[in-house]
C-alpha cells in the first residue's frame, strides 16, 4: 500500500506526532496517525469499510469519489484512492463533520 498526501503539511503531521498535536490537538493527532497506519495495512476497501469503529464510507455530492473515516465525534479523515484494491491512497484533509 502506498500512501500519498495532498500536501507536505499533512505528511509532516503523519511523520511527526508533535506537529500533528499542534495542528489538530492530541486526540485527533493520535487518531490521524493511527488511522493512516490502519489504511496502510489494509488490503482493500471492503475490508476497510468493515473494520469496527472506523465508520469508513463514501462521500456524496461535491465530494463524490472521496471517502471518510471517523477520527473523533466531529473529525473525519478524508481520502481518495486509485484503483479498487487500495494500491494508492491520497490523504486529502482532516475536516469537521457536523451531521453526527
Amino acid at each position: 500500500m502506498q500512501i500519498k498526501f495532498r500536501n507536505k503539511h499533512l505528511e509532516k503531521c503523519y511523520i511527526k506526532y508533535d506537529k500533528a498535536v499542534k495542528e489538530f490537538g492530541e486526540q485527533v493527532a493520535r487518531k490521524y496517525i493511527q488511522r493512516i497506519s490502519i489504511i496502510k495495512e489494509t488490503e482493500n476497501l471492503d475490508v476497510l469499510k468493515n473494520l469496527p469503529g472506523l465508520g469508513c464510507h463514501p462521500l456524496t455530492g461535491n465530494r463524490q469519489g472521496q471517502f471518510a473515516i471517523k477520527l473523533t465525534g466531529f473529525n473525519r479523515l478524508i481520502f481518495t484512492l486509485e484503483g479498487d484494491q487500495l494500491q494508492i491512497v491520497c490523504i486529502e484533509e482532516v475536516s469537521k463533520h457536523y451531521d453526527d
